[in-house]
This record gives structure tokens, C-alpha cells and sequence, in this order.
């Protein structure tokens, strides 16, 4: 049954001096399944996401996400030994099923005692058995209703649904979050993690009207004191328009990223009518290393969402998540106090 078929008619409540609208009722799921205070993930991103940051936002009661498609394998061991050092909160492992190494890194995660993993880029019923086998929360990562289906039905325990605005590697649709939370939600009744374009606390409100029970944030934590990414990176991030980023390399794989002086080259070539092949040679390896984490503006790989607009200052993640938690909270109470007919300021 899906979510549109459930709207009852809920009556406004004030509980702890707080106001509660009807949406607000499915957040807890979130909560509850993770273990965490506030529903909010940190995405785990290549070059961003590390034990560090990860931590951070687990610690500030989110969850942390550790981002391992960057990763050899000892060093993802290395990390999650490290954030199970820094924090007894619950935090997860970011895992791209098409990772060359998939099967060194599951062992590695079902070896540490990891509780939750995030799937990307893949089929998600090639691990999600195995995984929950072995008493470990599976989420998986979507760009439609179509492979929300095919999650739900692989047995995956959450659903983030990603749109368009999101950084690094996309789905081929172009489905705008917009669009995208509130059709995947009434095609399946797990719980769902809004993405994509959310970088303040009234974003978070909205999805959570189109029906989303959490959400998870990459960019603004791309440029946390935490996030392991090149200061030159970060400092690019500070005030970056709200134009300065696409959506590119259709042939490949899509990936939003920063136009730089990388981005044109790719740009002239794909409007010459660059093969497959011939874009392969030109993006060459370790481009979005070469940008992130080595800091290289003009020839490495920005990814990043367009939520990076919201970024204006770099500072500790707990900041981040505790601004977007009460944005959150006060853009509710100025709906609820529009509805009941006052004025909060």
C-alpha cells in the first residue's frame, strides 16, 4: 500500500512546547532503526568521508558514514577501527557493490563487527542476504522507483533516495528530489531517506512532506573541520554559486561535479562526439583524488551537490548538524504557527 492511500487527517498537537504535523509521525522510523537521536545521515563520500568525520556526526548524534569506495581494504579496516575507537554511537560503511575489491571489503566489515552498511551502484540482492544474515542493517541507495521496487523486494531495511542534485556519480534519470521522494514512496512502505539538493534545515522539512522519514547530507559535510578532503577543496566550497555545478559525462556514468578547467575538456569532448573510450582516456585515473584530496582545482574532479551553495563558512560537524537540526525545527513552528493564525519572527 503506498503512502498517499495512508493520509489520515491528523489533528495539530503542541507536546514540550513543540507543534507536530501529520508527516512528522513517520520520522522516528529512522530513529529507531539505526539507533541514532536526530535523523540525519552523513553520506559517505570518496576522499571526504573518513573515520574522522564519521565519528564527528555519530557523536553529534547522526549517523556517520564511512565512505570505503576510496579505499584499499586495509585501509577501510583501519578506519572502522578507528571510528569504533572515537565514538559509541552507531556508525556504518558506505559500500559501491561495483568496487573492484566488493568481496575483500564485505569480509573486512563482517569481520569488524560493522552493524550498518550503505549500498551503492549495483545490485543490491547480490549482498543484502549475506549481510543481514550476519545481524547487519542494509541500506541501499536508488535514482528510481524501479530500483526502489527492486530493493524492497532484495530485502534491504531503508531506501536512500537520491536525486539529481546530488554530488559525484548519479543515476541516469534525472529525477529531481522533488520528484523523486514522493513517487518512490508510494511504491514501497520501507522506511525512506530523502537526498540530493538538501543542505539546510527547511530542505529536511520539505522532503519530510513529500514523505521522506530522514535524510542524508554529503556536500555540507564535504566541507566540515572533519572531512578529509584538501583545504583548497574546502575553501572552494565557501559561497560557490548555485550555477557553478553540473551534471556531466552522460556516456559513463553521470557525475556532478565544479566546472574547472578539467570540466571543459570533458565538455569539448563529448560536443566533438568523444567515444566511451575516448573519454576513459582523457578523465585517466585518480582524477577525483587528484582534485579532492590532493587539492588540485584546475585538473582533478570536483564532485560535489548542489547543496554546496548552502556552504559558507568551514566548521565542525557537529555545528553543521545541530544548524540544520533547529532550521529544521523552526521552519516547522512558523508553518504550524501560519496555520493556527499567529506570527513567529
Amino acid at each position: 500500500m503506498g503512502y498517499s492511500s495512508k493520509i489520515q487527517k491528523i489533528s495539530l498537537v503542541q507536546l514540550n512546547h513543540s507543534y507536530f504535523l501529520p508527516f512528522q509521525v513517520m520520522t522516528q522510523r529512522i530513529q529507531k532503526l539505526f539507533g541514532i537521536t536526530y535523523p540525519i545521515i552523513q553520506a559517505g563520500m570518496v576522499w571526504c568521508s573518513g573515520w574522522r568525520l564519521a565519528s564527528a556526526v555519530s557523536n553529534a548524534g547522526g549517523l556517520g558514514l564511512i565512505g570505503s569506495g576510496s579505499m584499499h581494504p586495509d585501509t577501510l579496516r583501519e578506519h572502522v577501527r578507528k571510528c569504533r575507537a572515537a565514538t559509541q554511537n552507531a556508525f556504518g560503511v558506505n559500500v559501491p557493490l561495483l568496487y573492484p575489491e566488493i568481496d575483500k571489503a564485505i569480509k573486512i566489515i563482517v569481520e569488524e563487527g560493522v552493524k550498518i552498511v550503505f549500498t551503492s551502484a549495483g545490485n543490491p540482492s547480490l549482498w543484502t542476504g549475506y549481510l543481514k544474515e550476519r545481524g547487519i542493517t542494509v541500506v541501499h541507495v536508488v535514482s528510481s522507483v524501479k530500483f526502489a521496487r527492486k530493493s524492497a523486494e532484495a530485502g534491504v531495511d531503508a531506501v536512500v533516495t537520491e536525486g539529481f542534485e546530488a554530488g559525484g556519480h548519479n543515476g541516469r534519470e534525472e529525477t529531481t528530489t522533488l520528484c523523486l521522494v514522493p513517487l518512490v514512496r508510494d511504491a514501497i512502505d520501507i522506511p525512506l531517506i530523502a537526498a540530493g539538493g538538501i543542505g539546510s534545515g527547511r530542505a529536511m522539512l520539505a522532503t519530510e512532506a513529500l514523505g521522506a522519514d530522514g535524510v542524508q547530507i554529503g556536500s555540507r559535510f564535504a566541507a566540515s573541520v572533519e572531512s578529509s578532503a584538501h583545504e583548497n577543496y574546502k575553501s572552494k566550497l565557501v559561497n560557490l554559486g548555485e550555477g557553478e555545478t553540473i551534471l556531466t559525462l552522460k556516456q559513463l556514468t553521470p557525475v556532478r561535479l565544479i566546472k574547472n578547467n578539467f570540466y571543459q575538456k570533458v565538455a569539448s569532448a563529448e560536443m566533438q562526439g568523444a567515444s566511451s573510450d575516448e573519454l576513459k582516456n582523457l578523465l585517466g585515473k585518480g582524477r577525483s583524488k587528484l582534485g579532492i584530496f590532493e587539492g588540485d582545482l584546475n585538473e582533478g574532479e570536483l564532485e560535489i551537490g548542489q547543496a554546496a551553495s548552502f556552504v559558507k563558512e568551514i566548521k565542525p560537524a557537529k555545528d553543521i548538524l545541530a544548524e540544520i537540526w533547529s532550521e529544521y525545527l523552526h521552519a516547522r513552528r512558523i508553518i504550524v504557527t501560519s496555520e493556527l493564525g499567529g506570527d513567529l519572527k
